[in-house]
């Protein structure tokens, strides 16, 4: 009988497809990749898997992992898609595919499958990732073979078939949309979010902390440590990578901060409605800014932000192992090395304000900085730096006569 691995997160479609692929003649074995899901139980997820009828189920604990390995690297460049996603789901997916080809690779697995839709950015993520690191992998994708889309046509027909075989899941006809959730953040679309003109922020439950309006009426100080480039404290307190994000998902969620709500255009070429919380992550962004504001040189900064908008689509698209993300990293490694300091933040309702930084690498000079007279900038060099400057406007001008 043949096998394979599926990336099994516990939710709706992953525990159709876990009875779906027994159907089809599969022995299933169901891989809980914990990537420190706020909202669910990882030993509830395998007996659930097990009560299906999974071969085996098991637990991989890679949050550390996610953290130090996929999630800062993505922070040291500051990478948003299109200027806004902090890139959650897109971050921990190369990772899964990782995992469950490790397991694939002991228990003899002939295939690898998942629950991503053949209309979004998942299955490319898990694809391309399953294929760059194992190229003959047999990937099974129950969503682009019409035989399962035929059998659900849409979630209603899912929902039905979990509750005709007592699967237990969150989504509900009364709370029809889909939510995928990991210690870097919490996503939600589809169902009432594809309603352009709902209010996804009223309409999702979040998970991961209250609302601007619900958030307490003082503000909350925060100190976040870094070193070359990595955040390894908060409060003076040192963490490994998963506990700097933990806790800051604590103070950031009690605090309101990190959710968004935007239309985004998927890889596959469509436009998507979705709904984002991600309040550790907001924080580390704007910590990491401000003490690269002081140890950073300009040219290097500006380089870097203008490949920041590439990588962050390298991440979105699934191009984790690849030749030019693999020289991107190693870059940024490089970048990186003097971006240790510690800043200040005080957080009220949603906002995040600089209190204080500092850095024993800044190249902040306050004499060369000052308005006041004196200092080590001699201002009369001036002069002939913008003659110099101005050179090529002025040869221009006498030629091509502007008209003002």
């Amino acid at each position: 009988m043949p096998s394979c691995v599926l990336a099994y997160s516990g939710g709706l479609d992953t525990s159709v497809i876990l009875g779906w692929l027994q159907d089809q003649g599969y022995d299933v074995h169901a891989v809980y990749v914990d990537l420190g899901q706020p909202c669910e139980d990882p030993e509830a997820m395998l007996d659930k898997a097990r009560n299906i009828g999974a071969k085996s189920a098991r637990i991989l604990d890679l949050q550390e992992e996610l953290c130090r390995d996929f999630a800062f690297p993505v922070l040291q460049w500051q990478a948003k898609y299109e200027g806004i996603y902090l890139l959650g789901t897109s971050i921990a997916r190369p990772l899964i595919s990782k995992g469950c080809l490790q397991v694939a690779r002991e228990v003899g697995a002939d295939a690898y499958a998942h629950g991503a839709t053949g209309k979004g950015n998942d299955q490319c993520r898990f694809q391309l990732a399953a294929e760059a690191l194992e190229p003959d992998v047999e990937v099974i994708a129950p969503w682009r073979i019409e035989k399962f889309r035929q059998a659900f046509p849409g979630r209603s027909e899912m929902i039905a078939y979990c509750q005709q075989h007592d699967i237990p899941v969150k989504v509900s006809a009364a709370k029809p949309y889909s939510s995928d959730e990991n210690c870097l953040h919490i996503s939600y679309e589809a169902g009432k979010l594809e309603d352009l003109m709902t209010n996804g922020v009223e309409l999702v439950d979040f998970g991961m902390g209250v609302s601007p309006q619900e958030a307490p009426d003082a503000v909350e100080n925060v100190t976040v440590g870094f070193e070359s480039g990595v955040p390894t404290a908060v409060n003076g307190k040192k963490l490994s990578a998963f506990e700097v994000v933990k806790t800051l998902n604590a103070i950031g969620g009690r605090n309101g901060i990190g959710r968004i709500d935007m239309v985004e255009n998927r890889f596959v070429g469509m436009k998507s409605r979705g709904v984002y919380e991600a309040p550790g992550m907001t924080i580390l962004y704007d910590a990491h800014r401000v003490v690269e504001q002081l140890t950073l040189d300009r040219d290097l900064t500006h380089l870097r932000d203008r490949l920041a908008a590439e990588v962050a689509e390298m991440v979105y698209y699934g191009y984790w192992y690849h030749a030019k993300f693999d020289a991107l990293l190693a870059f940024i490694r490089r970048a990186q090395e003097p971006v240790t300091g510690e800043v200040s933040l005080q957080l009220y309702k949603g906002n995040i304000a600089v209190a204080g930084r500092g850095s024993p690498n800044s190249l902040y000079d306050e004499g060369i900085a000052t308005m006041e007279g004196g200092g080590d900038y001699n201002q009369t060099d001036a002069e002939g730096f913008l003659r110099i400057q101005g050179l090529p406007g002025r040869v221009q001008s006498r030629i091509h006569r502007r008209e003002y």
